[in-house]
């Protein structure tokens, strides 16, 4: 069966993306740039097969469908920027085998003009077409949050930028066949910062209630029941929790223009980079006022991953933190229902089998994850000694944050 979608990047977006078209009944191919975050379970594999979905054998085969969407990670790089690397090798690719009439969309993250100033001009070079006369070219923000069982690609609304009002109408075109709403943006680049606001919106706001958490401890005051008390309000607040630090793969964006910056995004970025270091202080303290090195002390991590509930580790604070305790002196093991084994600085991490036993033996268990599995009262009565770092323990069974 001829496949109508190419999704180019089968990682932490293109993955969903590529489900839902075949729930939707669209045949649908997929196309790896390289190593990339995601995976299906055999049983979702086996759904998709049935439903029309195939890997490529050969880029050939990019050059016989409708519609194709680039998916590919654009990683952080050193110096805070996003590695548009294998955004341009998709387009490489895809152009040399792009048709007339095909609808191409980005939806990795990327700066603002990257589909007009990067991605457009690869496509035209490659394919001799022109954009917006011969395909059509838009961007549209990924908005998937892995582990959310509440928001779905078919209830999430779709924004879309396209580099003409034809474009952005054959974008929506293919994108009303997988959600319920389609959100049209005046152009690409609007489009691509609608992704930036986003994710800095989550960042800023992750920062501002880690140093309160930071402030109310140093005050005595306990964050988690003002945090209880302050989500009744019904308009203008909006609940987000601190934590350990922040992981996964939405880049926050400083958008560097006309010599100006986005200075709350940076100073997010230096409070919400702190916090692993501040768990570690705080258990260093813990121990002390309970008579107890922090070298020599034997810890145990819960929930090494950066989301709970998923096996994704992209960024995890847990890697900071082992790191900054093994520095320190202290012996670490962790447990995570979803990370089969763990390596630091390239050493295996011991993974603890029995988890209330581990608990029980250990002189500081930290809650750094919280996967539904835990029982947390349960973990509370066996802990020597615990610390929580997302509020998720009952009053009082615990030290929280």
């Amino acid at each position: 069966m001829p496949a109508d979608l190419a999704v180019i990047g089968l990682g932490l977006y293109g993955l969903p993306l590529a489900q839902a078209a075949v729930a939707a009944g669209i045949p649908t191919l997929g196309y790896r740039t390289g190593p990339e975050a995601g995976s299906l379970s055999p049983a979702e594999l086996r759904r998709m097969l049935a439903g029309g979905f195939r890997h490529a054998t050969s880029p050939a085969e990019l050059g016989r469908v409708r519609t194709a969407v680039i998916c590919a990670p654009t990683p952080r790089e050193a110096d805070g920027g996003l590695d548009l690397s294998q955004v341009q090798a998709a387009a490489r690719t895809l152009a040399e085998r792009l048709r007339p009439h095909t609808t191409v969309i980005l939806e990795s993250p990327v700066p603002p003009g990257t589909t007009e100033n990067v991605l457009r001009p690869l496509l035209e070079e490659g394919s001799g077409l022109r954009a917006g006369r011969d395909f059509h070219l838009a961007y549209s923000p990924s908005r998937v949050d892995p582990g959310n069982r509440a928001f779905t690609p078919a209830n999430t609304p779709k924004v879309i930028g396209g580099l003409t009002p034809a474009c952005t109408e054959s974008a929506a075109a293919f994108y009303g066949r997988l959600t319920d709403k389609v959100v049209r943006a005046r152009g690409p680049r609007e489009a691509e910062t609608v992704q930036v606001l986003e994710t800095n919106f989550r960042h800023v706001n992750i920062a501002l209630v880690n140093e309160m958490a930071v402030l109310c401890h140093d005050l005595g005051v306990d964050l988690w029941d003002v945090i209880r008390c302050a989500e009744t309000k019904p308009f203008g607040f909006q609940t987000f929790r601190p934590g350990p630090g922040v992981g996964g793969h939405a880049v926050p964006q400083e958008l560097t223009a006309r010599g100006r910056t986005l200075r709350m995004v940076e100073l997010a970025q230096q409070v919400n980079s702190h916090m692993p270091r501040y768990v570690v202080q705080r258990s260093a303290t813990l121990l002390n006022e309970h008579g107890k090195s922090a070298r020599g002390a034997r810890i145990l991590l819960l929930g090494v991953t950066y989301k709970p509930d998923v096996a994704d580790q992209q960024s995890t604070p847990a890697q900071e933190v082992a790191i900054r305790l093994m520095e320190l002196g202290a012996s670490v093991s962790y447990h995570d229902p979803h990370v089969a084994s763990w390596n630091i600085l390239d050493r295996p991490v011991p993974r603890a089998d029995s988890l209330y036993d581990a608990a029980a033996d250990a002189d500081l268990t930290i809650l750094l994850q919280q996967h539904r599995t835990y029982d947390l009262q349960g973990l509370s009565v066996k802990a020597q000694l615990l610390l929580d770092t997302r509020g998720a323990t009952p009053m009082g069974a615990a030290h929280r944050l």
